[in-house]
């Protein structure tokens, strides 16, 4: 009987380039959450997993708080009476990961967070410290502003499973359900400008010192079938 031996994994560019992203310090990363409104939570456009995906990015906002690293919270403004209305509940950040005094607050009307906003007004030097991402949706505001960011030179981490997203009609008609557009938003922003990792993995990494010897993490790695998310 022939064995039939597994394909390896593809490689991403960024292994290609022999490019490695350790796991953030949390004392020196600023968390970017984005768009973690209750107009997700509810309503036509509530999100599979929204729940799941505001309680691990509250889990991760605290570790990040108790660190002392820096917070940005970024909010999608809409129209009065409209989606993501500011002033109403709808546009309000989900009472758990809602924002303390002294933490920045971002409003955007475009997707990418950094398009026409003092986003990066916020943020370290692009290369002096980690962005670490969460938020909504996944394939949407998430992707387009981790590729922004990616662009400016910023080194990235995405808690993938503090993401999330909903279903779309794909290009022949057919339904992508939530689970596989989220997973395929992600390993396409972990091909060139990110490492995902789960906030389980981001809130227990060992301290900086203890992992220089393993710089060698896999940014190549299976994604993981939670986090399904996206943005916008």
């Amino acid at each position: 009987m022939t064995e039939t031996l597994a394909s390896p994994l593809p490689q991403t560019l960024l292994a290609l380039a022999g490019r490695t992203i350790p796991l953030p310090d949390l004392a020196t990363s600023t968390l970017v959450s984005i768009d973690l409104q209750n107009e997700y939570l509810a309503g036509p456009l509530v999100l599979d997993g929204a729940e799941a995906a505001v309680a691990a990015a509250a889990r991760l906002l605290a570790a990040v708080r108790a660190a002392g690293g820096r917070v940005v919270h970024v909010a999608h403004a809409g129209r009065p009476g409209g989606f993501f209305d500011r002033t109403a509940a709808r546009g309000a950040f989900a009472d758990e990961v809602a924002p303390r005094a002294g933490e920045a607050v971002v409003e955007k009307r475009a997707i990418s967070a950094f398009h026409g906003t003092d986003l990066a007004t916020h943020l370290p030097e692009p290369g002096a410290a980690t962005l670490i991402v969460a938020g909504f949706m996944t394939h949407n505001c998430v992707s387009s502003t981790v590729r922004t960011a990616g662009d400016l030179g910023h080194t990235i981490v995405v808690a993938h499973d503090a993401c999330a997203t909903r279903a779309l009609p794909g290009p022949d008609g057919v339904v992508v359900d939530a689970a596989t557009l989220g997973r395929a938003a992600l390993a396409g922003i972990a091909d060139r400008f990110c490492r995902l990792a789960s906030v389980e993995e981001i809130v227990t990494a060992p301290d900086p010192a203890d992992r220089a010897s393993r710089l060698r993490e896999d940014v190549n790695a299976p994604l993981l079938a939670t986090g399904a998310g996206s943005s916008k």
